[in-house]
């Protein structure tokens, strides 16, 4: 059974961290995994990726804030997220990565507001 469900969102002031987790079913963590994200009125784009190897990569307007990072032992992907800004205001998703599936979990809410 498919299973994907996000974690760890909530409200911070900008300059503040946060740290998402999903946990996956394993029979599709070992694929490549990626955070995206869709905030209000736009479409859902993705933040960053790791392969199942380790390598990484990430949006131009997170790189440097923003680490991604997986324990294969947990099937568990996580985003680090700091010095977040308003504009990182988001539903934040996990999902396989380069092509996400047609399933999505329900997600979890970051707002970064004062």
């Amino acid at each position: 059974q498919v299973q994907l469900v996000e974690s760890g969102g909530g409200l911070v002031q900008p300059g503040g961290s946060l740290r998402l987790s999903c946990a996956a079913s394993g029979s599709i963590f070992k694929n490549g995994m990626g955070w995206y994200r869709q905030a209000p009125g736009k479409e859902r784009d993705m933040v960053a990726f790791i392969l199942s190897g380790g390598s990484t990569n990430y949006a131009l307007s997170v790189k440097g804030r923003f680490t991604i990072s997986r324990d294969n032992a947990k099937n568990t992907v996580y985003l680090q997220m700091n010095n977040l800004k308003p504009e990182d205001t988001a539903v934040y998703y996990c999902n396989t990565f380069p092509i996400p599936m047609d399933y999505w979990g329900k997600g979890t809410l970051v707002t970064v507001s004062s």
